[in-house]
């Protein structure tokens, strides 16, 4: 820390809190004789900010002290006493730091949905086979993510193109907070680049189109039996010795929404059911949860800032190995490793952006 930082935690909500505090109280004082619903709606909320003010005013005690001991240390040429001054300005910082996250999360609850495993779906922009090798690449660079986070990938759906890109994939990320952390790939991603299937060596621009969802498990969502129509046929494409010979594979459509689920990866049709309704959860979901929010505000956007999938979110730069996340103005030099699955730098700094 230094003297010209700040709790960084929204400082001017706090100061309006603590404002708001103090006015509540010269309320109170005039309401002690009174009884009745204005005095318990008052008093409760007095009980809801009291901790965060307490709080934010020990954190900037904290934060002074600290600053205290930095003039200290300026000024101070004994090696002894600098030692003890530097040992106590190490604790006021610890305490500081855990009174900040504690800050954070009074201003910033989590939301238990982020816990949740992730649905992750991945389909070819423009481009045509470039796209989908995109495609591919993505996926890879997902898998190597969610290797290092010690997640688990379970291929739901996928469709190979000729060249072995994907046309289309969806995987289950599995794994305590997983949606959390996957939930800003949702958007376009373009990627500039040489094709494999490009003769004359000229940089040719594609994309790709990511959507993640939080899993739905079947209690939290109800589907009437009745609204679904379910096809079985035979799966196709690489799959082993039981494609084209059993009818395996199994197509669900929503009626109501329209919308069309296609699984065919597993070799029974009761686990390529329960993946397709799976996803279909996971879909009418999200359907539900932006009809609320355009109901709530007809000109917020749903998915980008939390990956809206018109808009794009991400250009890879392949002759230049630079990465550019447009959400939040970043640019890295390290596409190599981004691909690698080294996400952790892109997904910290959109937490920390959403959480101000």
């Amino acid at each position: 820390m230094v003297k010209s930082e700040s709790l960084l935690v929204n400082e001017k909500k706090l100061v309006q809190l603590v404002a708001d505090y103090e006015k509540l109280l010269q309320e109170a004082s005039a309401l002690r004789e009174r009884t009745g619903s204005q005095q318990a709606s008052l008093f409760k909320r007095l009980a809801e900010l009291e901790p965060i003010v307490k709080t934010y005013q020990e954190a900037c005690q904290s934060f002074q002290h600290y600053l205290d001991y930095q003039t200290m240390l300026e000024s101070e040429k004994d090696p002894e006493l600098r030692r003890l001054i530097e040992e106590e300005q190490e604790k006021v910082r610890k305490h500081y730091l855990k009174l900040k996250e504690k800050l954070r999360s009074y201003l910033f609850p989590e939301d238990p949905t982020n816990e949740k495993n992730a649905l992750v779906e991945i389909r070819q922009g423009t481009g045509g086979e470039e796209a989908c090798l995109f495609a591919r690449d993505l996926f890879r660079m997902y898998c190597r993510y969610c290797q290092g986070q010690g997640y688990q990938i379970e291929i739901f759906n996928s469709h190979l193109s000729e060249r072995g890109g994907f046309k289309e994939i969806i995987f289950l990320v599995k794994g305590k907070g997983a949606y959390g952390r996957l939930k800003f790939e949702s958007g376009v991603h373009r990627v500039q680049r040489i094709p494999e299937t490009e003769s004359s060596g000229r940089i040719h621009t594609s994309a790709a189109t990511v959507a993640v969802f939080p899993e739905v498990e079947e209690g939290e969502i109800f589907i009437d039996p009745k609204d679904l129509k379910i096809d079985t046929f035979c799966a196709s494409g690489a799959g082993g010795q039981h494609v084209n010979k059993t009818a395996s594979a199994v197509r669900v459509t929503h009626r109501p929404t329209g919308i069309v689920i296609t699984c065919q990866d597993e070799r029974s049709q009761l686990q390529n059911r329960s993946r397709a309704l799976k996803i279909l959860r996971a879909r009418l979901q999200h359907l539900k949860e932006m009809e609320q929010k355009q109901r709530l505000d007809a000109e917020r956007k749903l998915q980008v800032k939390t990956g809206d999938r018109s808009e794009k979110i991400r250009t890879y730069n392949f002759p230049q190995n630079r990465l550019t996340d447009h959400r939040i103005g970043v640019t890295l030099y390290q596409l190599d490793r981004i691909l690698d699955g080294q996400l952790d730098q892109l997904i910290d700094y959109w937490q920390q952006k959403e959480a101000k």
